[in-house]
């Protein structure tokens, strides 16, 4: 058994060895300071034209340098520029080229039979045959423009993706930011290839004038046959030159697009926590993307400790829409965009009534599909903002629009104006049945014909179209009240309960904002802005329903917003506020504190966020402060944000905290992702941590890594909430295996 092993063994070590030694590509010009690491090696050692290169080998070309390679089996070609390092790392179906730092320009054949792919600390650029350079940093700003062909750009802290087209620059950086914008000529990395024939060509013409004596001192008859000759030597001496970069410049067709369908597959196997109750769950994740187009799916299984499947997920044909984690079109920066699903870290404007919106704070429990599309053309710009389809079927959902206009490139002053409202704060409380009784005040939450037990036997009360046979108002099944038998206490039905479609309750909010950037470098940018917000919560008097009408102001000015050597960015605001107005009252967490059911002596009592946040008259009094943000990478190792507001009036603070922390999980072993989050507005004291309210939301995401694209994810997210008796923690935990196709 052992020689049997043994034997294994040795053959595995073979093939593999067999395979890291073929050679993949072969070096045809280098200049300057290049050398070569192969696998096994402690050191770099000098490369010249001619080497043969395989996978793992890590080249280093430095300053001054360059370097050019020709991969054998589909022609494609780099060209390194100096201070560039990278490693070959080649499979049975992709090619990839880890890069550390530098630049890089790839013209990648589309007739390849392998994968193209550039990654980096931060990003992965996936090709289907296209010409584009990649500039790396170590501080985790990733540069990658687009000549010819399209590219996807995948940033790897944040999951989010974009395509690359000629004449784009996309930035992707560590704190998991992606943009997409047109690139000026000048940021285009030059193609050092120029220089380096001007060299050549200097050298050829030094080597044949230093042969010319040579050849002229034999006889006519030889000299005549040196001269015959000398035209066809020519082409030999050059043709190792030329030959790669007739290939490099080579016009490429646009990809066709059946080659733009990239597809990616994501396995979620583990448990998931809804209303309280444990599942395991399955959930298979595709990702279709073509061209502009992307697509994501997320078709989940959710089975109890019985083996019972959860069909509310399946069992109604808007479920459908569930099953679409997102659909979108092209970026903010394009003529037109979309996207479709799930929505996060929307803000209108600077921020100052909806800011860092998301719809996905109660998934999986609560799904939430939202859409957010715009356009932009001759200065103007327009956004709309939907947080949840499903809810403006009900009569409500959160809904903004924002419009701006720049009026010239001379002139960038960008005046802007938005506008946010809840149609119906109540579309918020559940109602599973859909017969607008939401569940806190539905005796049969599972029946949209049924609604009121009067005396809690589990037998329905009177309703309209309900048999009389099935009625049943004092618990003895005979439908008659106590006192017709002589009783003494009588009970009464009880009221028809709290209806969605009987009750409106409006929040709505105006911003006009003017921004203008006073300075621009490479390493420092300075925006100067201000901003007029106002929020108006009308009154409501119904049977069911009191709000008393509320309306309030707020003012930043100024405010500013610097970024510094790319790495730092900073936010400094003075803020005014006049009677019943908060900043950024369409927050992150809206959606769980946006209308809740308190239960008292009497029953369940709605209250809307309004209703909580001004719950007292001390927040109608004027107040101002100032509001303060960082973001910073460390050394590409740690990515902070954290906010900071202070409104002062007379002797009481109204003061909000924010944080979010994430880990660059390549410099970690086993770690494929680490984040976490915390936020806590408008308390005296948001540092509290001992003593959380309703208005504080926390959570964090821990990926460990079992092997390559499989990892153990831990989902956890709490927020509060207020029961009438106290405060309920309300935790909502994923756990889950995650694998990557």
């Amino acid at each position: 058994m052992r020689i049997l092993s043994g034997v294994l063994f040795l053959s595995f070590f073979i093939v593999h060895l067999n395979a890291a030694e073929e050679t993949i590509a072969t070096v045809t010009k280098a200049r300057g300071n290049v050398q070569l690491k192969r696998i096994g090696e402690t050191s770099f050692s000098d490369l010249s034209s001619g080497f043969s290169l395989q996978s793992g080998d890590i080249i280093n070309v430095g300053e001054p340098g360059f370097c050019m390679v020709i991969f054998l089996d589909d022609k494609s070609i780099l060209k390194i520029r100096e201070s560039t390092q990278f490693q070959f790392v080649e499979s049975e179906n992709t090619r990839t080229l880890n890069i550390e730092f530098g630049k890089l320009l790839s013209d990648v054949k589309k007739e390849r039979q392998k994968d193209f792919r550039i990654e980096t600390s931060v990003s992965v650029a996936s090709v289907k045959g296209t010409q584009f350079w990649s500039v790396v940093n170590k501080m985790g700003f990733d540069k990658f423009y687009g000549l010819e062909g399209q590219v996807e750009i995948f940033n790897t802290i944040s999951g989010q993706f974009v395509t690359l087209g000629p004449g784009e620059m996309t930035l992707s950086t560590a704190t998991g930011q992606i943009v997409t914008a047109p690139a000026s000529p000048e940021e285009v990395p030059e193609d050092p290839e120029a220089e380096f024939e001007e060299e050549i060509e200097e050298e050829v013409e030094v080597e044949v004038e230093e042969e010319e004596p040579e050849i002229e001192e034999p006889e006519e008859e030889i000299e005549e046959e040196v001269e015959e000759e000398a035209p066809e030597e020519e082409p030999e001496v050059e043709e190792p030159i030329e030959e790669p970069m007739e290939e490099v410049e080579e016009p490429i067709e646009e990809p066709s697009p059946e080659r733009e369908k990239p597809f990616n597959m994501g396995l979620g196997i583990g448990s998931a926590t809804i209303d309280g109750v444990i599942y395991n769950q399955l959930a298979l994740r595709p990702e279709f993307r073509f061209g502009k187009l992307g697509v994501g799916l997320d078709m989940v299984i959710y089975i109890d400790n019985e083996g019972n499947f959860r069909k509310e997920e399946w069992d109604e044909v808007s479920d459908i829409a569930d099953k679409f984690l997102y659909i979108r079109w092209a970026e903010k920066s394009d003529p037109f965009w979309f996207k479709l699903g799930a929505l996060e870290g929307i803000t209108l404007g600077y921020g100052g009534i909806l800011s860092g919106y998301s719809n996905m704070m109660e998934f999986p429990s609560v799904r939430r599909v939202g859409i957010n599309t715009g356009v932009n053309f001759a200065g103007f710009g327009a956004e709309i903002f939907m947080a949840n389809v499903k809810d403006f079927a009900r009569g409500g959902t959160l809904v903004g629009l924002r419009g701006t206009y720049t009026i010239s490139k001379k002139i960038p002053l960008v005046l802007g104006v938005n506008y946010i409202t809840d149609i119906n704060q109540f579309s918020g409380l559940k109602d599973r049945d859909d017969d607008t009784y939401p569940d806190f005040f539905d005796d049969f939450p599972d029946s949209s014909k049924l609604w009121n037990d009067t005396d809690g036997d589990g037998i329905p009360d009177p309703h309209a179209g309900l048999d009389s046979s099935r009625w049943d108002i004092d618990a003895d099944g005979d439908n008659l009240l106590s006192s017709l038998h002589g009783g003494t206490d009588v009970e009464e039905l009880k009221p028809e309960p709290f209806s969605i479609e009987k009750n409106k309750s409006f929040a709505t909010g105006i911003a006009f904002d003017i921004g203008y950037p006073i300075l621009r470098t490479k390493s420092v940018s300075v925006d100067l802005y201000a901003e007029y917000n106002m929020l108006s919560f009308p009154a409501i008097d119904t049977q069911q329903f009191k709000r008393i009408e509320r309306k309030g102001s707020g003012i930043t000015i100024p405010g500013i917003r610097t970024n510094l050597f790319k790495f730092l960015n900073i936010t400094f605001e003075y803020r005014i506020k006049r009677e019943y107005f908060v900043p950024q009252f369409f927050d992150q967490a809206y959606d769980l504190n946006r209308v809740v059911a308190i239960e008292d002596e009497q029953g369940f009592v709605v209250y809307t966020k309004d209703m909580l946040v001004f719950k007292d008259e001390s927040s109608k009094i004027n107040s101002s402060g100032f509001f303060g943000s960082a973001g910073i990478n460390i050394f590409n190792l740690a990515q902070l944000n954290a906010s900071y507001t202070s409104m002062v009036a007379d002797t009481i603070e109204f003061n909000s905290f924010s944080a979010f922390a994430s880990l660059n999980a390549e410099n970690i072993p086993k770690l494929s992702e680490a984040s976490a989050f915390y936020q806590r507005n408008n308390e005296k004291n948001p540092f509290d941590f001992r003593n959380p309210s309703v208005n504080t939301i926390l959570g964090y995401r821990v990926g460990y890594e079992l092997s390559k694209g499989v990892s153990l994810v831990w989902d956890f997210r709490q927020f509060y909430r207020d029961t009438g008796s106290g405060l309920e923690p309300v935790k909502q935990t994923t756990i889950e295996t995650q694998f990557n196709f």
